[in-house]
């Protein structure tokens, strides 16, 4: 059962690892991104990160798909974080099984326009956020479980 799909551009941290997990009662992270799986350093500060009695999948954003899709991460409580909205859009309709997203933390950069305290968003992204709200999935913002929900739609 899949519990959540958060967009962190930090992944694994203190926050989404204890917070979130606990708050969840998540039993399962799966990890979805293609440049930690190239990055062994990042791959072992994430695993340093984990919470204790909780396992840690990590995965490229083909390989998360490809395993919601097989069913084989059906027996967990599962909690997915990405790095990027067009990972998390990825997700949401290539498994069909995921309606809504947590907006947690995007970078800001020169090319991003900031719509929360810790959410930033490029046009591109805004154009996919937008999509997944015209196809009635959920996209909140949240920087932490006890953060009072903000539909995405409130501030786009």
């Amino acid at each position: 059962m899949i519990k959540c799909l958060r967009v962190d551009y930090r992944l694994l941290h203190g926050q989404v690892a204890f917070s979130w997990t606990s708050a969840l009662g998540a039993d399962c992270i799966l990890i979805a991104n293609d440049g930690v799986m190239r990055d062994d350093l990042k791959k072992m500060a994430i695993k340093m990160a984990k919470p204790q009695g909780v396992k840690l999948v990590i995965k490229t954003v083909d390989d998360g798909i490809a395993a919601i899709n097989s069913g084989v991460t059906d027996k967990y409580k599962l909690f997915i974080v990405v790095e990027s909205v067009k990972d998390a859009y990825r997700f949401m309709n290539e498994t069909g099984v995921i309606d809504t997203v947590v907006l947690g933390g995007t970078k800001a950069t020169l090319e991003t326009k900031n719509i929360s305290k810790a959410v930033n968003l490029t046009e591109t992204e805004i154009d996919l956020v937008k999509d997944l709200l015209d196809k009635n999935y959920s996209v909140e913002i949240r920087m932490v479980p006890t953060d009072k929900k903000i539909d995405a739609r409130n501030v786009l």
